[in-house]
């Protein structure tokens, strides 16, 4: 299996073998780390850093946080006891991964279980195909040239 991501300017790159268990976790700590509502992420095997290097912060006695000091790209979640995993939104295909469990409930925010319920709006809509086509990313590409 190839499989590959990185940061979202392409300081940093990596790749592995396999894909390993896949989580997303409400603890306060996740959500802070990532910015996000809650922190998804995936073990992966083989894992190999082949661009650049991670900053770390340790987010407590048993966690460091690995990111991008160049874009601030959050990347990592590093156990103590020798476990890392990647964000999944950092992988080039992040679709690939199959989650299986959910983690930290207790600081679940409550509105999470009704996203789906939201209401969409398709690129194709005149306002947002605009939008869109205004738009140039100066990000690193999903894929190493």
């Amino acid at each position: 299996m190839n499989i590959a991501g990185g940061c979202q300017c392409g300081a940093i790159r990596y790749r592995a073998d396999a894909l390993g268990e896949a989580s997303i976790c409400h603890c306060r700590m996740c959500q802070k780390a990532t910015g996000g509502l809650f922190g998804p992420y995936v073990g992966l095997g083989g894992l190999e850093w082949t661009r650049g290097r991670l900053k770390r912060f340790q987010s407590s006695n048993k966690v460091w946080r690995g990111f991008c000091e160049a874009c601030g790209t959050p990347l990592t979640w590093e156990h103590a006891a020798g476990v890392i995993s990647v964000a999944i939104g950092t992988l080039d295909d992040p679709a690939a991964v199959q989650l299986s469990e959910q983690l930290g409930s207790e600081n679940k925010l409550p509105y999470v279980d009704a996203l789906a319920d939201l209401p969409t709006h398709e690129p194709t809509e005149p306002w947002a195909a605009a939008h869109l086509a205004s738009i140039v990313s100066l990000q690193h590409p999903d894929h190493d040239t």
